[in-house]
Protein backbone atom coordinates (compact mmCIF):
# COMPACT_ATOMS: atom_id res chain seq x y z
CA UNK A 1 0.00 0.00 0.00
CA UNK A 2 1.48 3.47 -1.14
CA UNK A 3 1.51 6.35 1.33
CA UNK A 4 -1.02 8.35 -0.86
CA UNK A 5 -3.47 5.61 -0.60
CA UNK A 6 -2.70 5.01 3.21
CA UNK A 7 -3.54 8.66 4.09
CA UNK A 8 -6.60 8.98 1.93
CA UNK A 9 -8.32 5.73 3.03
CA UNK A 10 -7.30 7.15 6.73
CA UNK A 11 -8.90 10.24 6.40
CA UNK A 12 -11.97 8.73 4.59
CA UNK A 13 -12.34 6.71 8.06
CA UNK A 14 -11.71 9.65 10.05
CA UNK A 15 -14.16 11.58 8.14
CA UNK A 16 -17.21 9.08 8.41
CA UNK A 17 -16.19 8.33 11.99
CA UNK A 18 -17.01 12.17 12.94
CA UNK A 19 -20.35 12.29 10.71
CA UNK A 20 -21.66 9.33 12.57
CA UNK A 21 -20.58 10.70 15.99
CA UNK A 22 -22.14 14.12 15.53
CA UNK A 23 -25.29 12.11 14.09
CA UNK A 24 -26.18 10.71 18.04
CA UNK A 25 -26.93 14.12 18.36
CA UNK A 26 -29.70 14.71 15.69
CA UNK A 27 -32.72 14.48 17.71
CA UNK A 28 -34.96 15.63 14.63
CA UNK A 29 -35.80 17.34 11.21
CA UNK A 30 -34.66 20.70 13.46
CA UNK A 31 -31.59 19.42 13.56
CA UNK A 32 -30.95 17.50 10.30
CA UNK A 33 -32.17 20.20 8.16
CA UNK A 34 -31.10 23.39 9.78
CA UNK A 35 -28.96 22.63 12.41
CA UNK A 36 -30.79 24.58 15.21
CA UNK A 37 -30.52 27.48 13.83
CA UNK A 38 -27.55 27.67 15.54
CA UNK A 39 -24.74 28.21 13.01
CA UNK A 40 -22.41 31.20 14.12
CA UNK A 41 -20.40 32.81 11.42
CA UNK A 42 -17.65 30.52 11.44
CA UNK A 43 -19.23 27.60 10.81
CA UNK A 44 -21.57 29.24 7.90
CA UNK A 45 -18.72 30.35 6.34
CA UNK A 46 -16.96 26.77 6.56
CA UNK A 47 -19.77 24.78 5.54
CA UNK A 48 -20.65 27.03 2.68
CA UNK A 49 -16.94 27.30 1.55
CA UNK A 50 -16.42 24.01 1.99
CA UNK A 51 -19.60 23.04 -0.27
CA UNK A 52 -18.56 25.69 -3.20
CA UNK A 53 -15.20 24.16 -3.63
CA UNK A 54 -16.15 21.10 -4.78
CA UNK A 55 -14.86 18.91 -8.46
CA UNK A 56 -15.89 21.58 -10.12
CA UNK A 57 -13.69 23.91 -8.51
CA UNK A 58 -10.75 21.69 -8.38
CA UNK A 59 -10.79 19.00 -10.99
CA UNK A 60 -12.73 20.99 -13.10
CA UNK A 61 -11.45 24.25 -12.68
CA UNK A 62 -8.07 22.98 -12.95
CA UNK A 63 -9.04 20.98 -15.85
CA UNK A 64 -10.18 24.05 -17.76
CA UNK A 65 -7.14 25.76 -16.66
CA UNK A 66 -4.92 23.25 -18.16
CA UNK A 67 -7.02 23.63 -21.34
CA UNK A 68 -7.97 27.24 -21.73
CA UNK A 69 -5.36 28.80 -19.34
CA UNK A 70 -6.16 32.47 -17.29
CA UNK A 71 -9.79 32.58 -18.57
CA UNK A 72 -10.50 29.55 -16.88
CA UNK A 73 -10.44 32.16 -13.30
CA UNK A 74 -14.16 33.00 -14.52
CA UNK A 75 -15.77 29.34 -13.58
CA UNK A 76 -14.98 29.70 -9.37
CA UNK A 77 -14.50 33.91 -10.26
CA UNK A 78 -18.71 33.44 -10.83
CA UNK A 79 -19.41 31.84 -7.56
CA UNK A 80 -17.71 33.97 -5.72
CA UNK A 81 -19.59 36.90 -7.48
CA UNK A 82 -22.92 35.15 -6.85
CA UNK A 83 -21.82 34.38 -3.14
CA UNK A 84 -21.46 37.92 -2.52
CA UNK A 85 -25.14 38.92 -3.77
CA UNK A 86 -26.32 36.32 -1.52
CA UNK A 87 -24.55 37.43 1.79
CA UNK A 88 -25.71 40.92 0.95
CA UNK A 89 -29.44 40.66 -0.76
CA UNK A 90 -31.00 37.28 -0.91
CA UNK A 91 -29.52 35.40 2.14
CA UNK A 92 -30.37 38.01 5.25
CA UNK A 93 -33.73 38.60 4.13
CA UNK A 94 -34.98 34.70 3.59
CA UNK A 95 -32.64 33.37 6.42
CA UNK A 96 -35.03 35.63 8.74
CA UNK A 97 -38.12 34.73 7.10
CA UNK A 98 -37.34 31.12 7.43
CA UNK A 99 -36.55 31.69 11.14
CA UNK A 100 -40.27 34.08 11.45
CA UNK A 101 -42.11 31.11 9.51
CA UNK A 102 -39.91 27.68 10.45
CA UNK A 103 -39.42 27.08 7.03
CA UNK A 104 -36.86 24.37 6.28
CA UNK A 105 -36.53 23.82 3.08
CA UNK A 106 -36.68 26.10 -0.12
CA UNK A 107 -39.65 24.43 -0.99
CA UNK A 108 -41.51 25.66 2.20
CA UNK A 109 -40.66 28.84 1.10
CA UNK A 110 -41.59 28.56 -2.32
CA UNK A 111 -45.35 27.20 -1.14
CA UNK A 112 -45.34 30.04 1.12
CA UNK A 113 -45.16 32.60 -0.95
CA UNK A 114 -46.73 30.67 -4.20
CA UNK A 115 -48.70 27.84 -3.55
CA UNK A 116 -47.87 23.94 -3.23
CA UNK A 117 -47.87 23.70 -6.96
CA UNK A 118 -44.87 25.62 -7.18
CA UNK A 119 -42.94 23.69 -4.61
CA UNK A 120 -43.63 20.40 -6.59
CA UNK A 121 -42.51 21.52 -10.14
CA UNK A 122 -39.26 22.69 -8.52
CA UNK A 123 -38.86 19.79 -6.09
CA UNK A 124 -38.70 17.56 -9.28
CA UNK A 125 -36.75 19.72 -11.42
CA UNK A 126 -34.35 20.06 -8.34
CA UNK A 127 -33.99 16.45 -7.83
CA UNK A 128 -33.09 15.82 -11.32
CA UNK A 129 -30.54 18.65 -11.65
CA UNK A 130 -29.17 18.23 -8.30
CA UNK A 131 -28.03 14.71 -8.96
CA UNK A 132 -25.78 15.88 -11.73
CA UNK A 133 -23.89 17.97 -9.19
CA UNK A 134 -23.58 14.48 -6.91
CA UNK A 135 -22.36 12.97 -10.28
CA UNK A 136 -19.63 15.42 -10.80
CA UNK A 137 -17.86 15.28 -7.38
CA UNK A 138 -18.25 11.53 -7.74
CA UNK A 139 -16.50 11.60 -11.65
CA UNK A 140 -13.91 14.15 -9.66
CA UNK A 141 -13.08 11.12 -6.98
CA UNK A 142 -13.54 8.32 -9.36
CA UNK A 143 -10.07 9.91 -11.68
CA UNK A 144 -8.22 10.85 -7.95
CA UNK A 145 -8.41 7.07 -7.46
CA UNK A 146 -7.80 6.10 -10.74
CA UNK A 147 -4.56 8.15 -10.50
CA UNK A 148 -3.45 7.11 -7.07
CA UNK A 149 -4.23 3.60 -6.77
CA UNK A 150 -5.38 2.65 -10.52
CA UNK A 151 -8.85 1.71 -9.76
CA UNK A 152 -11.31 2.01 -12.79
CA UNK A 153 -13.88 5.05 -12.39
CA UNK A 154 -16.91 2.60 -12.11
CA UNK A 155 -15.52 1.32 -8.84
CA UNK A 156 -14.02 5.02 -7.68
CA UNK A 157 -17.38 6.42 -7.83
CA UNK A 158 -18.93 3.60 -6.08
CA UNK A 159 -16.17 4.12 -3.31
CA UNK A 160 -16.34 7.95 -2.97
CA UNK A 161 -20.40 7.53 -2.84
CA UNK A 162 -20.60 5.27 0.15
CA UNK A 163 -17.97 7.58 2.06
CA UNK A 164 -20.01 11.00 1.39
CA UNK A 165 -23.47 8.75 1.69
CA UNK A 166 -22.39 7.27 4.89
CA UNK A 167 -21.34 10.55 6.86
CA UNK A 168 -23.85 13.16 5.90
CA UNK A 169 -26.90 10.07 6.21
CA UNK A 170 -26.52 10.01 9.89
CA UNK A 171 -26.22 13.73 10.80
CA UNK A 172 -27.28 15.91 8.11
CA UNK A 173 -26.51 20.03 8.23
CA UNK A 174 -25.41 19.26 11.88
CA UNK A 175 -22.99 16.57 10.86
CA UNK A 176 -22.10 18.33 7.44
CA UNK A 177 -21.03 21.62 9.19
CA UNK A 178 -18.57 20.39 11.56
CA UNK A 179 -17.52 17.73 9.11
CA UNK A 180 -16.70 20.23 6.33
CA UNK A 181 -14.77 22.45 8.87
CA UNK A 182 -12.25 19.71 9.04
CA UNK A 183 -12.34 19.20 5.60
CA UNK A 184 -11.48 22.97 4.64
CA UNK A 185 -8.63 23.28 6.93
CA UNK A 186 -7.62 20.04 4.92
CA UNK A 187 -8.11 21.66 1.34
CA UNK A 188 -6.52 25.00 1.75
CA UNK A 189 -3.54 23.95 3.37
CA UNK A 190 -3.33 20.86 1.17
CA UNK A 191 -3.46 23.14 -2.47
CA UNK A 192 -1.18 26.27 -0.84
CA UNK A 193 1.64 23.60 0.34
CA UNK A 194 1.40 22.01 -3.35
CA UNK A 195 1.74 25.41 -5.40
CA UNK A 196 5.50 26.34 -4.60
CA UNK A 197 6.87 22.47 -5.31
CA UNK A 198 4.54 22.45 -8.41
CA UNK A 199 5.76 25.71 -10.13
CA UNK A 200 9.21 24.66 -8.96
CA UNK A 201 8.96 21.44 -11.28
CA UNK A 202 7.63 23.69 -13.53
CA UNK A 203 10.91 25.69 -14.52
CA UNK A 204 9.38 28.55 -11.80
CA UNK A 205 7.53 31.65 -13.35
CA UNK A 206 9.49 31.34 -16.37
CA UNK A 207 8.71 27.92 -17.23
CA UNK A 208 5.12 28.40 -16.56
CA UNK A 209 5.11 32.15 -18.62
CA UNK A 210 6.64 29.61 -21.97
CA UNK A 211 3.69 27.23 -21.50
CA UNK A 212 0.90 28.65 -24.37
CA UNK A 213 -1.85 25.20 -25.14
CA UNK A 214 -3.45 28.44 -27.72
CA UNK A 215 -3.07 32.41 -28.87
CA UNK A 216 -5.09 32.39 -25.90
CA UNK A 217 -3.97 30.81 -23.06
CA UNK A 218 -2.94 34.07 -21.19
CA UNK A 219 -5.78 36.42 -21.43
CA UNK A 220 -8.16 36.88 -18.64
CA UNK A 221 -11.61 37.51 -20.28
CA UNK A 222 -12.17 35.21 -22.61
CA UNK A 223 -9.81 32.67 -24.20
CA UNK A 224 -10.71 28.93 -25.48
CA UNK A 225 -13.93 27.86 -24.14
CA UNK A 226 -13.99 30.03 -20.83
CA UNK A 227 -14.79 33.38 -20.04
CA UNK A 228 -16.91 35.72 -18.27
CA UNK A 229 -19.96 34.22 -20.08
CA UNK A 230 -19.72 31.95 -16.80
CA UNK A 231 -21.08 34.92 -14.83
CA UNK A 232 -24.76 33.99 -16.57
CA UNK A 233 -24.11 29.65 -15.54
CA UNK A 234 -22.94 30.29 -12.72
CA UNK A 235 -23.75 33.73 -10.92
CA UNK A 236 -27.51 32.86 -10.44
CA UNK A 237 -26.87 29.37 -9.36
CA UNK A 238 -24.88 30.43 -6.58
CA UNK A 239 -27.12 32.95 -5.05
CA UNK A 240 -30.34 30.51 -5.38
CA UNK A 241 -28.95 27.35 -4.84
CA UNK A 242 -31.23 25.54 -2.38
CA UNK A 243 -28.25 23.65 -0.59
CA UNK A 244 -26.41 27.39 0.41
CA UNK A 245 -29.67 29.00 0.57
CA UNK A 246 -30.95 26.48 3.72
CA UNK A 247 -27.40 26.49 5.15
CA UNK A 248 -28.25 30.36 5.46
CA UNK A 249 -31.33 28.82 7.22
CA UNK A 250 -28.78 26.90 9.91
CA UNK A 251 -27.43 30.47 10.81
CA UNK A 252 -28.21 32.19 14.19
CA UNK A 253 -28.83 35.57 12.59
CA UNK A 254 -28.74 37.42 9.71
CA UNK A 255 -25.11 38.88 10.94
CA UNK A 256 -24.06 35.53 10.76
CA UNK A 257 -25.26 35.40 7.07
CA UNK A 258 -23.40 37.91 5.83
CA UNK A 259 -20.31 37.79 7.53
CA UNK A 260 -20.23 34.10 6.94
CA UNK A 261 -21.30 33.82 3.08
CA UNK A 262 -19.92 37.14 2.43
CA UNK A 263 -16.29 36.06 3.75
CA UNK A 264 -16.75 32.96 1.91
CA UNK A 265 -17.33 34.76 -0.93
CA UNK A 266 -14.26 36.69 -0.72
CA UNK A 267 -12.37 33.65 -0.53
CA UNK A 268 -13.91 32.24 -3.39
CA UNK A 269 -12.48 34.82 -5.52
CA UNK A 270 -9.04 35.00 -4.41
CA UNK A 271 -9.05 30.84 -4.48
CA UNK A 272 -9.99 31.31 -8.08
CA UNK A 273 -6.49 31.72 -9.58
CA UNK A 274 -5.00 27.99 -7.44
CA UNK A 275 -6.92 25.78 -9.37
CA UNK A 276 -6.21 27.24 -12.86
CA UNK A 277 -2.79 27.78 -11.67
CA UNK A 278 -2.33 24.64 -11.08
CA UNK A 279 -3.57 23.62 -14.32
CA UNK A 280 -1.85 25.62 -16.40
CA UNK A 281 1.39 23.67 -14.36
CA UNK A 282 -0.22 20.30 -15.29
CA UNK A 283 -0.08 21.25 -18.94
CA UNK A 284 3.50 22.51 -18.61
CA UNK A 285 4.48 19.27 -17.20
CA UNK A 286 2.11 16.74 -18.79
CA UNK A 287 0.67 18.09 -22.09
CA UNK A 288 -1.79 15.74 -24.08
CA UNK A 289 -3.17 13.74 -21.41
CA UNK A 290 -6.46 11.63 -22.48
CA UNK A 291 -8.93 13.57 -20.20
CA UNK A 292 -8.51 17.13 -18.68
CA UNK A 293 -9.98 15.97 -15.75
CA UNK A 294 -6.94 14.02 -14.50
CA UNK A 295 -4.28 16.80 -14.77
CA UNK A 296 -4.71 17.60 -10.98
CA UNK A 297 -4.65 14.32 -9.68
CA UNK A 298 -1.37 13.46 -12.19
CA UNK A 299 0.22 16.82 -11.00
CA UNK A 300 -0.05 16.15 -7.31
CA UNK A 301 1.05 12.27 -7.87
CA UNK A 302 4.15 13.23 -9.77
CA UNK A 303 5.36 16.93 -9.15
CA UNK A 304 5.35 17.33 -5.76
CA UNK A 305 7.46 15.78 -2.64
CA UNK A 306 5.14 12.08 -1.43
CA UNK A 307 3.71 13.91 1.46
CA UNK A 308 2.64 17.08 0.04
CA UNK A 309 1.11 15.24 -2.60
CA UNK A 310 -0.60 12.75 -0.38
CA UNK A 311 -1.69 16.23 1.06
CA UNK A 312 -2.71 17.97 -1.72
CA UNK A 313 -4.50 14.48 -3.02
CA UNK A 314 -6.47 14.50 0.56
CA UNK A 315 -7.88 18.05 0.02
CA UNK A 316 -8.81 17.37 -3.25
CA UNK A 317 -10.94 14.48 -1.99
CA UNK A 318 -12.24 17.11 1.02
CA UNK A 319 -13.31 19.37 -2.24
CA UNK A 320 -15.25 16.37 -3.73
CA UNK A 321 -16.75 14.82 -0.95
CA UNK A 322 -18.17 18.41 0.96
CA UNK A 323 -19.47 18.94 -2.25
CA UNK A 324 -21.07 15.82 -2.80
CA UNK A 325 -23.12 16.10 0.53
CA UNK A 326 -24.27 19.63 0.05
CA UNK A 327 -25.39 17.66 -3.16
CA UNK A 328 -27.37 15.13 -0.87
CA UNK A 329 -28.50 17.74 1.51
CA UNK A 330 -30.73 19.17 -1.38
CA UNK A 331 -31.78 15.41 -2.46
CA UNK A 332 -32.41 14.44 1.10
CA UNK A 333 -34.74 17.56 2.03
CA UNK A 334 -36.03 18.20 -1.05
CA UNK A 335 -37.84 14.38 -1.51
CA UNK A 336 -38.34 14.01 2.60
CA UNK A 337 -40.15 17.65 3.10
CA UNK A 338 -41.20 19.18 -0.14
CA UNK A 339 -42.53 15.87 -1.57
CA UNK A 340 -43.50 13.22 1.23
CA UNK A 341 -44.59 15.33 3.72
CA UNK A 342 -46.20 17.79 1.49
CA UNK A 343 -48.11 15.70 -0.85
CA UNK A 344 -47.54 11.87 0.02
CA UNK A 345 -48.08 11.49 4.44
CA UNK A 346 -48.82 15.20 5.30
CA UNK A 347 -49.95 13.60 8.98
CA UNK A 348 -46.34 12.17 8.80
CA UNK A 349 -44.17 12.45 12.25
CA UNK A 350 -41.03 14.39 12.73
CA UNK A 351 -39.33 10.71 13.08
CA UNK A 352 -41.09 9.44 10.08
CA UNK A 353 -40.18 12.90 8.19
CA UNK A 354 -36.24 12.15 9.60
CA UNK A 355 -36.20 8.70 8.06
CA UNK A 356 -37.50 9.42 4.88
CA UNK A 357 -34.78 11.79 4.47
CA UNK A 358 -32.07 9.62 5.53
CA UNK A 359 -33.50 6.97 2.84
CA UNK A 360 -33.33 9.97 0.48
CA UNK A 361 -30.11 10.69 0.43
CA UNK A 362 -29.06 7.22 0.68
CA UNK A 363 -31.05 6.83 -2.90
CA UNK A 364 -29.71 9.72 -3.76
CA UNK A 365 -26.23 8.70 -3.48
CA UNK A 366 -26.89 5.54 -5.39
CA UNK A 367 -28.54 7.27 -8.28
CA UNK A 368 -25.47 10.02 -8.20
CA UNK A 369 -22.79 6.78 -8.79
CA UNK A 370 -24.81 5.61 -11.30
CA UNK A 371 -25.14 8.95 -13.27
CA UNK A 372 -20.91 9.50 -12.91
CA UNK A 373 -20.11 5.83 -14.04
CA UNK A 374 -22.40 7.04 -17.60
CA UNK A 375 -21.39 10.89 -17.81
CA UNK A 376 -18.21 11.99 -19.04
CA UNK A 377 -16.90 14.53 -17.47
CA UNK A 378 -17.14 16.70 -14.39
CA UNK A 379 -17.94 19.89 -16.22
CA UNK A 380 -20.39 18.21 -18.47
CA UNK A 381 -22.42 17.17 -15.27
CA UNK A 382 -21.96 20.69 -13.29
CA UNK A 383 -22.94 22.43 -16.63
CA UNK A 384 -26.34 20.90 -16.41
CA UNK A 385 -27.17 21.30 -12.76
CA UNK A 386 -25.90 24.97 -12.99
CA UNK A 387 -27.86 25.97 -15.87
CA UNK A 388 -31.03 23.84 -14.61
CA UNK A 389 -30.45 25.57 -11.01
CA UNK A 390 -30.72 29.04 -12.37
CA UNK A 391 -33.39 29.23 -15.20
CA UNK A 392 -35.82 27.23 -12.96
CA UNK A 393 -35.27 29.08 -9.15
CA UNK A 394 -33.73 32.42 -9.85
CA UNK A 395 -36.94 34.31 -10.69
CA UNK A 396 -39.41 32.31 -8.56
CA UNK A 397 -36.88 33.22 -5.30
CA UNK A 398 -35.70 36.62 -5.91
CA UNK A 399 -39.64 37.86 -7.29
CA UNK A 400 -40.77 36.18 -4.31
CA UNK A 401 -38.20 38.18 -1.75
CA UNK A 402 -39.32 41.50 -3.22
CA UNK A 403 -42.59 41.30 -5.21
CA UNK A 404 -45.92 42.34 -2.87
CA UNK A 405 -48.12 40.21 -4.46
CA UNK A 406 -46.54 36.91 -6.18
CA UNK A 407 -48.64 34.31 -7.99
CA UNK A 408 -48.57 30.93 -8.82
CA UNK A 409 -49.31 31.45 -12.51
CA UNK A 410 -46.16 34.29 -12.45
CA UNK A 411 -43.62 31.68 -11.08
CA UNK A 412 -44.70 28.94 -13.43
CA UNK A 413 -44.73 30.97 -15.87
CA UNK A 414 -41.29 31.83 -15.12
CA UNK A 415 -40.16 28.19 -14.46
CA UNK A 416 -41.66 27.01 -17.42
CA UNK A 417 -40.36 29.30 -19.87
CA UNK A 418 -36.26 29.40 -18.55
CA UNK A 419 -35.88 25.44 -19.10
CA UNK A 420 -38.36 25.37 -21.76
CA UNK A 421 -35.49 27.93 -24.07
CA UNK A 422 -32.71 25.98 -22.64
CA UNK A 423 -34.25 23.20 -23.81
CA UNK A 424 -35.29 24.51 -27.39
CA UNK A 425 -31.54 25.68 -27.77
CA UNK A 426 -30.22 22.64 -27.00
CA UNK A 427 -32.46 20.52 -29.62
CA UNK A 428 -32.69 22.91 -31.96
CA UNK A 429 -29.08 24.97 -32.11
CA UNK A 430 -26.89 22.73 -30.22
CA UNK A 431 -26.58 24.49 -26.92
CA UNK A 432 -25.36 27.85 -28.93
CA UNK A 433 -26.86 31.12 -27.84
CA UNK A 434 -28.48 33.87 -29.98
CA UNK A 435 -27.36 37.39 -30.47
CA UNK A 436 -24.67 37.20 -28.28
CA UNK A 437 -26.31 35.73 -24.86
CA UNK A 438 -25.40 32.37 -23.78
CA UNK A 439 -28.30 29.78 -23.30
CA UNK A 440 -28.72 30.35 -19.62
CA UNK A 441 -29.06 34.11 -20.31
CA UNK A 442 -31.15 34.20 -22.57
CA UNK A 443 -33.44 31.89 -20.56
CA UNK A 444 -33.11 34.11 -17.53
CA UNK A 445 -33.85 37.44 -19.25
CA UNK A 446 -37.22 35.40 -20.89
CA UNK A 447 -37.40 33.98 -17.51
CA UNK A 448 -38.24 37.58 -15.67
CA UNK A 449 -39.75 38.57 -18.86
CA UNK A 450 -42.58 35.82 -18.66
CA UNK A 451 -42.77 36.25 -15.20
CA UNK A 452 -43.60 40.38 -15.62
CA UNK A 453 -46.14 40.17 -18.61
CA UNK A 454 -48.07 37.75 -16.68
CA UNK A 455 -48.27 39.74 -13.30
CA UNK A 456 -49.28 42.71 -15.56
CA UNK A 457 -52.16 40.87 -17.25
CA UNK A 458 -53.39 39.77 -13.89
CA UNK A 459 -53.05 42.75 -12.30
CA UNK A 460 -55.17 44.52 -15.49
CA UNK A 461 -57.95 41.56 -14.69
CA UNK A 462 -58.67 42.82 -11.06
Amino acid sequence: MNLHLALLLAYSAGLVALGLWIGRRVAGTGDFFVAGRRLGPGLIFATVLAANIGAGSTVGAAGLGYRDGLSAWWWVGSAGVGSLVLAMWVGPRIRALAAEHDLHTVGDFLEWRYGPQVRAVIAVLLWAGTLMILAGQLIALAWLLNVVVGLPKWLGCLAGGLVMTSYFAAGGLLASATVNLVQLVVLLGGFLLAIPFALSAAGGWGGLASTQASATYWTFAQGGGSGWMYLAILGPSFVVSPGLLQKAYGARSDRAVRIGIGANGLVLLAFAFVPVLLGMLAFARHPGLATRDMALPMLLMHDVPPLIGSLGLAALFSAEVSSADAALFMLATSLSRDLYKRFVNPAASDAQVLRVARGAAIAGGVLGVAFAIVLESVITALTIFYTLLSVSLFVPVVAGLYSRRPGVPEALSAIFTGVGVVLALQLLRGGRGVAGLTPPLLALLLAALAYAVVALMRRNRR
